[in-house]
């Protein structure tokens, strides 16, 4: 069994459905004062830094277990955005988000012992449609508060699909975990058969 330094919902669900057995542990966390500090970082260095910050915090708690840590960053015409801060704020994300390029970074680290064992980035490139306010209220009125948990104020799982003309990259990119990856790893630290 690992430990998962996250209370995503989505993060849980993929773990889930792969079968991996976990136990969620949530890193104590300042991330917005860590992002602050990173101000000047690229983002997938501020997504794999966050992740990290997440899988040794919990490690240094449990450094026996396999921890994994994970983060999702959006960038959408050089600009980060985090969760939006309330439904106002998440209306005037997605005005701005439509019609352009989202780039979603999701990284995923494993710590054990206080030490980084695995690290990986991917990256989703998500077409935003052009989304009219009538849309943007509509939606909202619908997702609203799951989506202020969400980076990028979607859930590809829920009502997310209708911002999108297109997606580039896999499913669990977008879900907020590279899946795949960590799976090899886990595979590779004698977690789960080969």
């Amino acid at each position: 069994m690992i430990v998962l330094a996250s209370k995503s919902a989505s993060r849980q669900a993929m773990l889930t459905s792969a079968g991996v057995a976990f136990e969620a542990v949530p890193a104590d966390l300042d991330e917005r004062a860590l992002e602050t500090e990173l101000e000047d970082a690229l983002p997938p260095d501020v997504a794999e830094k966050l992740a990290a910050a997440k899988a040794l915090g919990v490690s240094a708690l449990r450094p026996r277990e396999l921890v994994l840590g994970s983060d999702s960053l959006v960038v959408v015409d050089g600009e980060r955005f985090d969760k939006p801060a309330s439904r106002e704020n998440a209306a005037q994300h997605l005005r701005f988000f439509s019609g352009r390029v989202m780039y979603l970074y999701s990284a995923a680290v494993l710590a054990r012992g206080g030490e980084i064992v695995f690290r990986t980035v991917s990256l989703a490139r998500l077409k935003v449609r052009d989304l009219s306010e009538a849309f943007i209220e509509s939606y909202l009125d619908a997702e609203w508060p799951e989506v202020g948990y969400c980076v990028g104020v979607f859930r590809i799982e829920a009502l997310g699909p209708q911002l999108f003309e297109s997606i580039d990259g896999d499913q669990f990119t977008v879900l907020g975990m590279p899946l795949l990856e960590v799976l090899g790893a886990l595979r590779a630290e004698g977690e789960l058969p080969t």
